[in-house]
């Protein structure tokens, strides 16, 4: 195992990251005014909207760049620590290069590197996010015409939700304070920090959505940032980098799944996300995409949210996107990859290691021995459905057996148990 002068000296090296990169606020430096949506869907009411008219700070970060050298220098690209630290000085640099771009052209490609792109392949076929999202989207709007969910016709208030996440959390994060808070400039329903979780103020949330909150937001999201700052050595294990994004945001998504807390509905906005980013890099304007939302049956509020998430930093005018969210789809096919390969190889302890802070799945691997010899940390909390081991082997063993049967060979007489 390492002697103690290389872990001192990769910790010191961690520690320098951390120092380095917070400043970059990736998320908060593209996001849009909550004035920008009160004016356009004013004028599309009216019935002349035009396209937003969005300011970017310019921001430069070549100190930063230079700090993130020096580190990647001084980190061994033959160690697995090295290797983490050289990982994440590289995603970082990436999101500075794209910062500096703000409101250009030039988002796309560094956006592109961070997080993928429609059509990119999806671990183990031949097919992409893309065809997944029309395979989504496809099945949503033919089970639409069968499903018609009680649970739509009940909704919660931004108050009465707070209150409810409110004590289930308190009663979750022992350790730690989380604070519900419902923000009256937030665009998107929720977001979640380490210590805060934000509502949209006058929404109306609906049961899946506090179901998806918790298990997505606070038990994923915020769990894990807590998590990774309980690490004595790695303390950027807390932070956001970019190169994790695809891993949480699949994990998030996967929590729901497993749970049995994410509707047809929730997979249908996912994919509209990811066929709408493919319009705008094939040309679609922020109007030509708004009336895709729109036309797909979501309401002008949500059909702006949803453009306005293609559109964060770049050019309203076509050819450009922001591609954050095609991570959602490939990240949850590869979260469930793993989840189920843990089990088949009864390596369910790297399903834990997963949750002790913001890792890719590389990361669980590569990190593995250094859980072991007591360099990291086990994750102080766990979300339940993962706490409960026996529970989720049996659903993925069931998964496992269950994928081996071809839905393309089944014939409806087969479906017929007994007499």
């Amino acid at each position: 195992m390492d002697d103690p002068a290389t872990l001192d000296r990769i910790a010191d090296l961690d520690r320098r990251l951390v120092a380095a990169v917070r400043g970059i606020k990736l998320l908060t430096a593209v996001s849009w005014p909550a004035t920008t949506q009160q004016e356009f869907l004013a004028a599309h009411r009216r019935g002349n909207a035009a396209l937003p008219v969005v300011s970017y700070p310019k921001l430069e970060f070549s100190a930063v760049r230079e700090e993130l050298d020096a580190i990647d220098a001084a980190a061994d690209p033959q160690h697995p620590l090295g290797d983490y630290l050289h990982r994440t000085t590289e995603s970082y640099r990436i999101a500075t290069w794209l910062l500096e771009s703000l409101g250009t052209a030039g988002v796309v490609e560094p956006s592109i590197r961070l997080f993928g792109k429609p059509g990119d392949r999806l671990a183990g076929g031949d097919l992409s996010n893309l065809d997944a999202a029309r395979h989504f989207i496809e099945l949503a709007n033919e089970l639409d015409r069968e499903l018609v969910s009680e649970d739509q016709a009940y909704v919660l208030s931004a108050e009465v939700l707070q209150q409810e996440l409110g004590e289930q959390i308190d009663r979750f994060f022992v350790h730690h304070k989380v604070r519900v808070e419902i923000d009256p400039n937030l665009i998107a329903k929720a977001a979640a920090g380490p210590t805060r979780i934000r509502l949209r103020s006058a929404t109306a949330f609906t049961e899946y959505d506090r179901h998806q909150l918790l298990e997505h937001e606070a038990f994923v999201h915020s769990l894990t940032a807590l998590n990774g700052r309980e690490q004595p050595n790695l303390k950027s294990l807390a932070l956001n980098s970019p190169r994790t994004t695809a891993t949480q945001e699949g994990l998030a998504t996967f929590a729901e799944q497993i749970t049995g807390t994410i509707d047809i509905e929730r997979m249908k906005r996912i994919s509209l996300r990811i066929v709408a980013i493919d319009n705008a890099l094939q040309g679609a304007d922020f109007l030509d995409v708004f009336r895709f939302f729109l036309d797909a049956g979501q309401s002008d509020t949500d059909s702006f949210t949803s453009t306005m998430r293609v559109f964060r930093g770049v050019p309203l005018t076509g050819g450009c996107a922001f591609t954050k969210d095609t991570v959602y789809l490939h990240g949850l096919m590869g979260v469930h990859t793993f989840f189920r390969w843990a089990l088949k190889n009864r390596r369910l302890k790297l399903c834990h290691l997963l949750f002790a802070g913001k890792m890719n799945l590389h990361d669980v691997f590569a990190l593995e021995p250094y859980f072991d010899s007591g360099f990291l940390a086990a994750p102080l909390y766990l979300p339940p459905w993962v706490a409960r081991a026996n529970g989720l082997a049996g659903m993925l063993a069931f998964s496992l057996f269950a994928n081996r049967i071809r839905l393309d060979r089944v014939e409806e007489e087969d479906l017929v148990l007994g007499l």
